[in-house]
């Protein structure tokens, strides 16, 4: 039980750390002042480069995969190892070292999910590309393999913790892109372009 709280905990630290934040700082840009403002990996693309960018995708997603492969491997059970994947998420969303304003969360979920579930993660995967592939809109597509997501798990037999904490994932993180919805509904929302003026 210990290591379990103990888990739960580190999982919401590292998900806590601010990982576009950080790249922004040492390049000069507060990335919260900047386009979007948000600290997820889009924002710091567009505003500091598509380096960097990159950076924050496999930061972000490293922060939900860890912590779940540490679950696995010192042997908990499925409920608490969806737990760790949820506690991350959450550090990402509500990182104590940024007071509690961080991202949407999609690389972080991205990141527990894949270690959680694999194949259905894999489909959400494959459902962002088709759709960023039509639509150059990431949010878009982000939203949608969201919501895929627990659909997957629950369609691929994973066990119900997992499928719960997808499905929760994919709640958030549809709400936190409500000013994109808006955006979308408006048809002003932005497309992504891998050209940028920073490298």
């Amino acid at each position: 039980m210990t290591s379990a709280v103990l888990l739960v905990i580190f999982a919401y630290l590292l998900g806590s750390v601010p990982t576009g934040y950080i790249l922004g700082y040492f390049s000069g840009i507060d990335v919260r002042r900047a386009g979007s403002g948000n600290v997820g990996a889009t924002n710091v693309a567009r505003v500091a480069g598509k380096k960097l960018g990159l950076l924050t995708l496999v930061g972000d997603t490293a922060k939900g995969f860890v912590p779940v492969c540490l679950a696995r491997a010192i042997g908990l059970d499925d409920a608490v190892i969806a737990l760790v994947a949820l506690a991350a998420f959450l550090g990402h969303l509500f990182p104590v070292f940024l007071k509690f304003q961080g991202g949407k969360g999609v690389a972080t979920a991205l990141g527990g999910l894949t270690a959680l579930a694999p194949a259905a993660t894999g489909l959400a995967l494959l459902i962002f590309i088709v759709v960023v592939g039509a639509s150059r809109i990431v949010s878009l597509a982000s939203m949608i393999a969201a919501a895929a997501a627990p659909m997957a798990a629950w369609l691929l037999a994973y066990p119900l913790s997992v499928v719960a904490v997808a499905a929760a994932m994919a709640l958030i993180i549809v709400w936190r892109h409500h000013q994109n919805i808006k955006r979308l509904l408006s048809g002003v929302e932005p497309k992504f372009s891998f050209k940028s003026t920073r490298v």
